[in-house]
């Protein structure tokens, strides 16, 4: 055979014959390598331990230690050991695709009986031992017709349809983990001993249509988690924990917040409590808007389809959008056949953004280069059509709000306006509690519109902006939009998740489309760039964000109930309504709670509330025009003066850009 040369990572090259496998190039390297060994990378692909190289190339070694392909290597066995265990205990169940997720796997199974809790544990058990039997792990590539009767005749047929889908010029692989085989395109580990047997949980069944396709057999899927050793398995088990005890849909039950029902899926009725974050949230951005020299507005929720299909969004999006037929005939009645007049009808979509409208809004008049940039903000209420299986409490909606303007803007103004949102960002993001974010650079990707000769000025504008305001970046090449360049702001919570909120996004292409304008100082007509931009995102996600943040724990301005003075005994009852009525005057939120209650359960149910402050008050505090302050998460009360507690309360409501 043709001698080849690999290269590996320390700049050392060594001759192999063709054909050669990672494995036998461990070997070739020292014995302890080669039983540490899990994968290889061969010009930077993942490649399993026994596919053969045939050309020079550059190769590593990976172990155990390397957590990425670790990682990825080990869900993806525990994925196949999950399928064999479930065959093994019932012979008749067929398997589909088990792919990995973020923090391990899941395996759709068709089965006429439904798998139960107690299911999981036999699984996990058998799971354990297919683990410690070290079964090899092996793979060949077969033609496709070979593969295709080989499951025809093991009566799988989701794996005779898979096989179909596979591209001609994609390589069918066949994997053998001891007995028991799959079709996956690999890589995996040596043997299933590789595995650790103490890392890994299975966490529960769910159902899943066949290609999320509601036509297609409903399975059964089952998911678990998986990681390298037992400490980083309960590591994520405590995570999950701390997430579920934030997780702001059991909150919004225990203080109130809002409620979902069936009849608007996607759809939020918000609660006086909940209501009142979300018009203090609202106010708060208001404020800062005008500050920081936006003029707000206001555009229709349904409009005729003609705007969408003049900017685009009809042939594109017209799938996410909730479509209204109104028949505009002057009786308003049917042709007869119980259908609207054709004739009549006219096609409208509720907006599924702004961005449109505002070029409308725009387009009023004519304007100069004097008017520019021009900041547009709207509070924008939208509607998009989410599947229902994506639906996830206040974070994920159908109908939700935006903080969201555009900025009109001459070409040589993006990199100043771009560094001015930077500012203004981080401010708001700053004093909602979040003082680091992560920025991503997203750059143009293969296919677009525009010269490379704009790009390359649009680019270069805004990373001179982040280079300015004395910003870190990080660089997600290809992934802007096909109009222009974006950030993405990146906010982390207080147990380490990330949420992308923000973004600012350049766009020379809806102007354009929609015949937007401005007089440039030289007398001609000159298209505008559109910058693109928003803080929250959308207050439903936002304010979901927040609450687990906090753990329904909220700033004392943004809390819906800021304060509840409770009446240790009848006779103090008086007493509560002046504090109560003190504390109003000053601005707080604060209500009574004179119920022929104990004073205990009172703190009890407000603290689960997340009443921030309970202020107690009896005999001793009437005759002494005191009260008794229990803060919540604090086990020490103190004693403090009416006016001194109205004072403090005062200044802690103030939201932050009123300070």
């Amino acid at each position: 055979m043709a001698p080849i040369s690999l290269t590996f990572p320390d700049g050392n090259a060594r001759d192999y014959d063709a054909g050669v496998t990672p494995a036998e190039v461990a070997e070739s390297i020292s014995k302890s390598l080669s039983k540490k060994a899990i994968s290889a990378s061969v010009n930077g692909a993942h490649w399993d331990l026994a596919w053969p190289i045939e050309q020079d190339a550059s190769i590593a070694i990976h172990t155990l230690q390397d957590e990425d392909q670790a990682l990825e290597l080990i869900r993806h066995d525990l994925a196949h050991v999950m399928a064999r265990a479930v065959q093994e205990i019932w012979p008749d169940t067929k398997v589909t695709i088990g792919p990995v997720t973020d923090h391990g796997w899941f395996y759709d199974f068709d089965r006429a009986e439904p798998f139960t809790p107690d299911d999981l544990g036999a699984i996990e058990a058998r799971m354990k031992d297919i683990i410690n039997a070290r079964d090899p792990v092996r793979t060949e590539v077969w033609d496709r017709d070979r593969a295709r009767k080989f499951y025809e005749d093991n009566g799988e047929p989701y794996k005779v349809e898979l096989v179909d889908r596979i591209p001609g010029d994609q390589p069918i692989r066949m994997y053998w983990h001891g007995d028991w085989q799959d079709l996956c395109r690999g890589p995996h580990l040596q043997h299933t001993g590789q595995l650790p047997a103490d890392a890994f949980k299975l966490m529960g069944v769910s159902g899943a249509h066949w290609f999320g396709q509601t036509d297609r057999p409903m399975l059964q899927r089952i998911s678990g988690v998986g990681f390298r050793n037992r400490d980083e398995l309960k590591k994520y088990l405590t995570f999950l924990e701390e997430a579920a005890k934030r997780d702001h849909r059991r909150l919004g039950r225990e203080m109130d917040l809002f409620h979902m029902q069936e009849e608007a899926p996607g759809q939020v009725f918000w609660h006086p409590n909940g209501w009142t974050i979300y018009t203090a949230l609202q106010d708060y951005m208001r404020r800062k808007q005008r500050a920081g020299g936006y003029k707000e507005i206001n555009t229709p929720q349904v409009v005729d389809r003609k705007l969408w299909e003049a900017s685009g969004h009809w042939d594109k999006y017209q799938h996410h959008m909730f479509i209204v037929e109104v028949d505009e005939s002057r009786d308003g009645e049917n042709d007869g056949a119980g259908s609207k007049s054709r004739e009549h009808t006219r096609i409208n979509a509720l907006k599924p953004m702004n961005c449109p409208c505002h070029v409308q809004v725009f387009n009023q008049g004519l304007k100069s280069y004097r008017d520019l940039p021009l900041r547009l903000a709207e509070f924008g209420s939208c509607a998009r059509f989410e599947p229902s299986g994506a639906l996830h409490g206040i974070m994920r909606v159908r109908g939700f709000t935006q903080d969201d303007a555009h900025i009109f803007c001459a070409e040589d103004q993006i990199q100043s306006e771009c560094a001015r949102f930077i500012d203004f960002l981080a401010n708001i993001y700053s004093e909602l509690g979040f003082p680091e974010f992560e920025i991503r650079f997203a750059t143009r990707p293969e296919k677009r519109v525009g010269t490379d000769e704009s790009w390359d000025y649009v680019e270069n504008a805004l990373e001179s902006a982040i280079k300015a305001v004395g910003r870190d970046y990080t660089l997600e090449p290809g992934d802007g939009a096909f109009y222009g360049p974006k950030l993405d702001f990146y906010l982390t919570d207080a147990i380490g998740r990330v949420w992308q909120c923000g973004t600012f996004q350049v766009d020379p292409n809806l102007p354009e489309r929609l015949g937007a304008s401005y007089v440039a100082a030289n007398g001609e007509k000159t298209r505008p760039f559109m910058l693109h931009r928003a803080c929250l995102g959308s207050f439903e996600r936002f304010i979901g964000i927040l609450i687990e943040n906090w753990e329904g724990k909220l700033p004392f301005w943004l809390a819906p109930r800021q304060v509840v003075v409770a009446s240790i005994t009848s006779d103090a009852d008086e007493y509560v309504h002046e504090v109560v009525a003190a504390l109003k005057a000053a601005g707080v939120r604060a209500e009574g709670d004179t119920r022929n209650e104990k004073i205990n359960y009172k703190v009890r149910e407000h603290s689960v509330g997340k009443v921030p402050v309970i202020l107690a008050v009896g005999h001793r505090e009437v005759e002494d025009k005191t009260v008794t302050v229990r803060r919540l998460g604090e086990k020490q009360t103190s004693v403090t003066s009416l006016t001194e507690i109205v004072s403090t309360l005062a200044r802690d409501a103030t939201p932050p850009d009123l300070l």
